[in-house]
């Protein structure tokens, strides 16, 4: 059973180095009676670095109204003399995520199986896909499935995705490809900035296209991976989240890569996933840094 996050919020910061930062947040939370839970912090250099923290703490009796309220006081209270990004997010209300997919299923069936079981605290709001084929999967979930086909023009993506985003509307704090393949035009992407996640295998830039683990089999690669990554206009080019390998040999054929590399995905995807949902990415021009755990 999913223990309650009642009453406890996310602070994640991130600005230029200097001394009095951590006293700063610290003494803040301590006025409000705030009882910090997890507290993480890094900098890049203490001298003229960049200095990232996240916290979380609870505060006794605090709904949405009350955060609202102090968010105010923290900016005018904490961020004067700092320049300071930050947020604030209430770990109570589960994050509105929609996932995108076409006809492979390994990474979307990772996702709600662990949303399922509460491994995932999520609000899977709909499941879009340019093909019909997983409906039958995604209503086993009790959850809403949508096929919006995609034709080859620019005319048509442009199309899909005005009704995408139209079916999006309000439900969509985060938006999950997996294994959607449609590239997203630049408009898309802009609209969910930094909340776009995408996983493909790791054989790019060297196997770029079509049947790449063909290629790499005949290559005879020794490493086979993922990368979940932040989507951008740049293709598969977006600040990395997560990534792993396995080592695989001469007695692999290409079905047994394939099967490996999905496995890999499934997995690297789904732990991408888990930490944009508990706050711990922040994006440092096109890296991240991540607070696992």
């Amino acid at each position: 059973m999913t223990e309650s996050k009642e009453s406890t919020v996310r602070l994640l910061i991130t600005c230029p180095d200097q001394p009095g930062i951590v006293a700063a947040v610290s003494g803040f939370l301590h006025r409000k009676n705030a009882n910090i839970i997890h507290s993480d912090q890094h900098s890049t250099d203490p001298e003229g670095g960049r200095f990232f923290m996240r916290n979380e703490f609870f505060l006794p009796g605090l709904d949405l109204d009350g955060l609202a309220l102090l968010r105010e006081e923290f900016a005018t209270q904490v961020t004067d003399g700092f320049i300071m990004d930050w947020s604030l997010s209430p770990v109570w209300v589960p994050k509105k995520t929609v996932i995108l997919c076409s006809r492979v299923d390994h990474a979307l069936m990772e996702l709600l199986w662990r949303w399922k079981r509460g491994d995932m605290r999520a609000d899977v709001t709909m499941v879009i896909s340019n093909h019909p084929d997983l409906r039958g999967s995604v209503e086993h979930f009790g959850v809403p499935f949508h096929h919006v086909p995609v034709g080859p023009t620019l005319r048509d993506k442009v199309h899909a995705e005005d009704t995408m985003m139209h079916l999006m509307e309000g439900q969509a704090d985060l938006v999950v490809l997996a294994r959607y393949m449609q590239v997203l035009t630049p408009d898309f992407v802009a609209r969910f900035d930094r909340r776009i996640i995408n996983i493909h295998h790791s054989f790019l830039p060297a196997f770029v296209g079509a049947d790449p683990y063909r290629r790499a089999h005949q290559r005879g690669v020794k490493l086979i991976g993922a990368t979940a990554h932040y989507v951008t206009e740049e293709l598969d080019e977006g600040p990395i989240i997560e990534q792993d390998v396995i080592r695989v040999t001469h007695s692999h054929d290409i079905d047994d890569l394939k099967r490996l590399g999905a496995d890999i995905e499934r997995h690297v995807l789904a732990r991408a996933v888990q930490w944009h949902l508990e706050d711990r990415v922040i994006v440092d021009g096109n890296k991240t840094i991540v607070f696992r755990r």
